[in-house]
């Protein structure tokens, strides 16, 4: 069993300086979960905490049905992969994955069993003979991953191991990453600013906050049903357009009306909305819900003005201004309106996200 429980956790450094007010976490055994949030919310203080390379202040943490509060990071069965590789540089492939094991005074024949066969599933083996300097960065951290897997950990953790690789390498080292978590069978945390990460390698997803966990649940769901403000923009690439709006009677049902513009709402969201008419909301509107008008959708429609047509292959990024609002709208790569003409879009109203403008908590969707 290599599941990990944080019940009440504080992370307080000297000064009173509060990383992580009160974590209560659950993550299952074999899991692959993502702790993902903007730099300084706790994300990486985490990750050190199950390590045991930061102590914790107060609260309790368990491996298993170990608490492992006080149990040094050596006896935790754990490994983690960092950032920067942390290879040593005067030793070859091969020694660098076995030196953990050397460490523990494993047999030579099984340190040699285990590290060709890590070398294999790497395919790192016409590599053992060479050093880190030899390497390319993707090769550094297939060497850091097995260096772990030989361990043969209960938890593996990896922080924040793909923002030094470019952006191709990134693409395929995610999923050599989430093939290896299916192979392996074991526990997977993993720290990222990267929300593209998140969403294509997590079973689940913590969004996290100033050290506070916002939302927890499938990527799907967090995209599908972002709980709050925060978690909406952060979750999606272009992220979600916000827009100050006021909720207005429409007929049976009700309408968000900023601008010149009433977008009508259908019968779920007008009856989550019945208490909110002649109240301010903010309406959340993904990139990839705004459409070309059409005879059917003329009442969802709304007019701006283009400020940039960025082509991205299959589709166009269309930056927009609409009554004083900054969109983003994610078009088909035939839509190529003129640098600041008029432009005539749809919104998907039943996509539409509702969030309260004082608590800025999610309404409905």
């Amino acid at each position: 069993m290599a599941s990990i429980t944080f019940t009440h956790v504080n992370k307080t450094y000297p000064g009173n300086v509060e990383i992580v007010p009160d974590l209560n976490l659950e993550i299952k055994d074999k899991e692959f979960v993502i702790l993902v949030g903007p730099s300084g919310c706790g994300k990486s203080t985490t990750l050190r905490m199950i390590a045991g390379l930061e102590d914790i202040t107060s609260g309790e943490l368990r491996i298993g049905d170990r608490v492992v509060n006080d149990i040094a990071p050596k006896d935790r069965d754990i490994a983690m992969v960092f950032q920067n590789y942390a290879l040593y540089p005067h030793m070859s492939v091969y020694k660098n994955i076995a030196f953990g094991l050397q460490l523990r005074k494993v047999p030579k024949d099984e340190i040699d069993k285990k590290v060709h066969e890590a070398a294999k599933i790497l395919d790192l083996e016409h590599l053992l003979d060479r050093k880190p300097k030899a390497l390319s960065g993707g090769q550094r951290q297939r060497v850091a991953l097995g260096r772990a897997m030989v361990r043969n950990p209960a938890v593996f953790l990896l922080d924040e191991p793909l923002s030094n690789l470019d952006a191709k390498l990134r693409t395929s080292m995610r999923s050599e990453i989430s093939k290896l978590h299916k192979r392996l069978d074991t526990t997977f945390v993993y720290v990222t600013h990267d929300q593209t990460e998140a969403m294509t390698m997590g079973d689940r997803i913590c969004v996290m906050k100033d050290g506070v966990i916002q939302q927890f649940d499938t990527p799907q769901t967090l995209y599908d049903f972002p709980c709050n403000l925060f978690v909406a923009g952060f979750i999606g690439s272009p992220q979600m357009n916000f827009i100050n709006a006021t909720i207005a009677k429409n007929g049976s049902g009700v309408a968000a009306q900023f601008g010149s513009f009433s977008l009508p709402l259908n019968a779920a969201k007008s009856k989550a909305l019945a208490g909110y008419i002649g109240k301010e909301v903010i309406i959340g509107i993904r990139p990839e819900d705004f459409v070309e008008v059409t005879a059917d959708n003329k009442a969802e429609a709304i007019t701006a003005t283009v400020e940039l047509a960025e082509l991205m292959g299959s589709e166009t990024n269309l930056y927009l201004d609409c009554a004083g609002n900054k969109l983003i709208a994610r078009m088909p790569s035939n839509v190529r309106p003129a640098e600041q003409s008029t432009y005539s879009l749809a919104v998907k109203t039943d996509k539409i996200h509702v969030f309260n403008r004082e608590t800025e908590q999610a309404i409905c969707h």
